[in-house]
């Protein structure tokens, strides 16, 4: 059994350690208040047993509570009082500084939280513990001065989460809608340097790596854009290609028409497979300021382009992107990987989701690639012009932000639908499963105390948008002055782009199967209980209406991709209600409203229900199904393709992409348990050193490669297929 220490490390379980404290604290009352030896022995024995019934690495704090309980009902309450007074002592002690220890863990790379909070950062690489670092510090400042005591209280006890408290301290912003169509047409400027508008698709690929990387750098989030702002691109580089060729065969004596095109075409398809392999490459490699590859998005929607020809050319690069995907990247042995960044979305529209429309081999060629390397994700035009609908009654179809967070419809000045250039100011998310159990099953209470704790992550919410309030163009001049996100000038702050809808502002939900589960008796997959759990989110949407219509800011309920969180959430629940069948007894809680992964039931029923609930999270939500090695049953991935476009807004198919270093077993890497912990295992050659294989999973709507918490791997091993 293994125990979290304060710092983030991990140590194995020693039973002495319980039975010394317990000592000390016996020794200091007076002898006719003290224990004998055998009830200490029986009290660091029930804490044992308490430790193990948890199946998870025990924190320090918890074993230091249930001692107290222990204490408590063996009525030895002078010890008790002994025990506790050293404890508090202790902790103020560590208080005076809440960083040191922390910081000189990660350096050492043996805080276990830490190397387990970012499955796409590697702990070991000096750029990430520098992140770290920084976040360890930003994170103290949020706490002891930043917030109000009452929310941090809330966030410690997992009432709620206030995320990328590391990253509070800065003025920085969530996530956005890169607005690269600007930026490559009216051009830029990085690092101080003016980037023209590009005369080639090669550099308008490169130039849109370096805006990729500089807004990397400048926000904490995810960040999206189109391959339709590199279209109009491949006209300019063919009609650059052809005048060459014509010249090159003048020279010859050669002035057919046709010749020239035909040769034009095959240079022109050679620099696309060059520009959209500097994308594939430049963004696999680069390692941003936050010490990972950006989180970047990869939108491909033929219903943008502006004419036949931009569309054509549109499904050049998209079908370049898709191929280029399909093989993958080499890892460090040689060996063809899946990569996590760029993720890809694909959007399902009637040019390609049947048989025999213009399209159709687009989408052949995505289900290939997402049976092969797990993406693209999947928009179904036709129901998102049917949720996203704006004043005047139209639909929009448009990109999400990195990998779920979706801007609501927003009209300009001039009447025009804008999405490129927003943003989100930041995510408050709350604990629904705590909210039920701290009703106790009293539905009254219930709702009362749900309204307490949606206020609270309003007023967090409002600490999010404040610390952005008044801050110059100057701090992210690649956001806000160069084109990113707006055109400011010197020394304007971002005010106005704060208000009015803009941009959005997220309040996150997670465990709604859990508080269905305790407060009905059932999954919310039950008919009976479906209701309950659909007014739930009704609620949370009209308390995001009556903020927005209080501030003028658009609030937006927001199914949180919850990956180091669940874990946190879990351990919190369980240390203040204690172990309840069905609600508590994992190591995670279930991401917003999705169906909890234990349960069965088939790929098709599954978006057909979750269908309503993410009509109900309009800031954002993605729904999936866990399928099995789907490369030789292309059609069944076809056939759920074109379930996706008649019936859900927006979903994923998870399956596995693994590779074993040691031996070159290119199967599903297992997860076993050994010591009370979760570990990753080759079952071929039993290899359980994670620096010597390559796992990519499902995380949350995006793939993770750096591995996962063990309540995120728990939930991951629990996963059960639908198809």
């Amino acid at each position: 059994m293994k125990i979290i220490k304060r710092n983030g490390a991990e140590v194995s379980f020693d039973i002495t350690k319980i039975i010394n404290a317990i000592r000390k604290a016996n020794n200091e009352v007076s002898e006719g208040n003290r224990l004998s030896e055998a009830q200490i022995q029986e009290v660091a024995k029930n804490v044992t047993a308490l430790a193990k019934d948890l199946t998870r690495a025990v924190s320090v704090e918890e074993i230091q509570d249930f001692v107290e309980n222990q204490l408590m009902d063996q009525k030895a309450f002078a010890v008790a009082r002994k025990y506790i007074t050293y404890r508090y002592t202790r902790t103020l002690v560590r208080q005076s500084n809440t960083t040191d220890a922390r910081i000189l863990t990660l350096i050492e790379c043996n805080n276990e939280e830490v190397k387990q909070e970012n499955s796409n950062k590697n702990p070991t690489v000096n750029s990430v513990q520098r992140d770290y670092m920084a976040g360890e510090v930003s994170k103290d400042l949020t706490r002891r001065i930043l917030l109000p005591r009452d929310i941090v209280e809330a966030h410690d006890e997992g009432i709620i989460h206030f995320h990328d408290a590391d990253y509070f301290a800065q003025h920085m912003h969530n996530c956005d809608l890169v607005n690269l169509e600007d930026m490559l047409q009216n051009g830029t400027v990085i690092s101080g340097t003016f980037i023209e508008k590009p005369h080639s698709f090669s550099t308008a690929c490169n130039i849109a790596t370096q805006i990729i990387a500089q807004v990397a750098s400048n926000q904490y989030g995810g960040q999206s854009i189109s391959l339709t702002h590199l279209a109009p691109f491949v006209d300019i580089s063919r009609q650059k290609i052809r005048s060459e060729v014509a010249e090159e065969l003048a020279e010859v004596g050669i002035k057919d028409d046709e010749h020239i095109a035909r040769i034009a075409e095959k240079r022109l398809r050679d620099e696309i497979r060059k520009g959209i392999q500097t994308i594939q490459y430049q963004v696999v490699t680069l390692l941003t300021t936050n010490g990972q590859a950006p989180f970047v998005t990869v939108f491909m929607y033929l219903g943008e382009a502006r004419n036949e020809r931009e569309r054509d050319d549109l499904a050049m690069i998209i079908e370049e992107t898709l191929n280029q995907r399909i093989q993958g990247v080499k890892n460090e042995a040689g060996v063809w990987v899946t990569p996590a960044f760029p993720k890809l979305i694909y959007v399902l529209e009637e040019d390609n989701i049947r048989e025999g429309s213009k399209y159709w081999y687009l989408t052949n060629l995505s289900a290939r690639c997402t049976a092969k390397r797990m993406v693209p994700d999947y928009i179904s035009e036709k129901k998102m012009l049917e949720f996203k609908v704006d004043k005047n009654g139209e639909g929009h179809c448009y990109t999400c932000m990195g990998c779920r967070s979706f801007l609501t419809p927003y009209l300009d000045e001039n009447g025009k639908p804008k999405y490129y250039g927003r943003f989100n100011q930041g995510v408050v998310t709350i604990n629904l499963v705590d909210v039920a159990l701290s009703s106790h099953g009293d539905m009254d209470e219930f709702w009362k105390i749900f309204d307490e704790r949606l206020e609270l992550c309003h007023r967090a919410l409002m600490e999010r948008h404040k610390r952005l309030k008044g801050t110059l163009s100057d701090a992210a001049p690649i956001l806000w002055q160069y084109g990113a996100l707006a055109r400011l000038k010197k020394g304007e702050t971002i005010d106005k782009l704060l208000y009015g809808g803009y941009s959005t502002i997220s309040l996150g939900y997670a465990g709604l199967y859990e508080c269905t589960k305790y407060m009905t008796g059932k999954s919310h997959t039950d008919a009976e209980a479906k209701p309950f759990a659909l007014s739930v989110m009704q609620h949370m949407n009209d308390m995001c209406k009556k903020w927005k219509a209080m501030h003028n800011i658009d609030f937006s309920l927001y199914g949180t991709p919850l990956e180091s969180t669940t874990y946190k959430f879990a351990k919190c629940l369980q240390k203040r209600f204690g172990i309840i069948e069905g609600v508590t007894d994992k190591s995670y809680i279930t991401n917003s409203y999705h169906v909890h992964v234990t349960e069965h039931i088939d790929a098709f029923t599954k978006l057909k229900f979750e269908s309503e609930f993410q009509q109900l999270s309009p800031g954002g939500a993605i729904s999936y199904v866990e399928v099995p090695n789907m490369q030789g049953n292309i059609p069944a991935v076809l056939a759920v393709m074109q379930y996706i476009y008649d019936n859900i807004m927006y979903a994923e198919l998870n399956t596995k992409s693994d590779y074993c270093q040691v031996c070159g077993y290119d199967g599903e890497i297992a997860i076993v348990e050994e010591d009370g912990k979760l570990l990753w295992e080759c079952p071929h050659c039993h290899n359980r050193d994670q620096g010597k294989m390559n796992v990519a999973r499902r995380t949350c709507g995006y793939i993770g490669t750096q591995y996962w918490n063990q309540g995120r791997t728990q939930e991951i091993k629990d996963r059960v297929l639908h198809l």
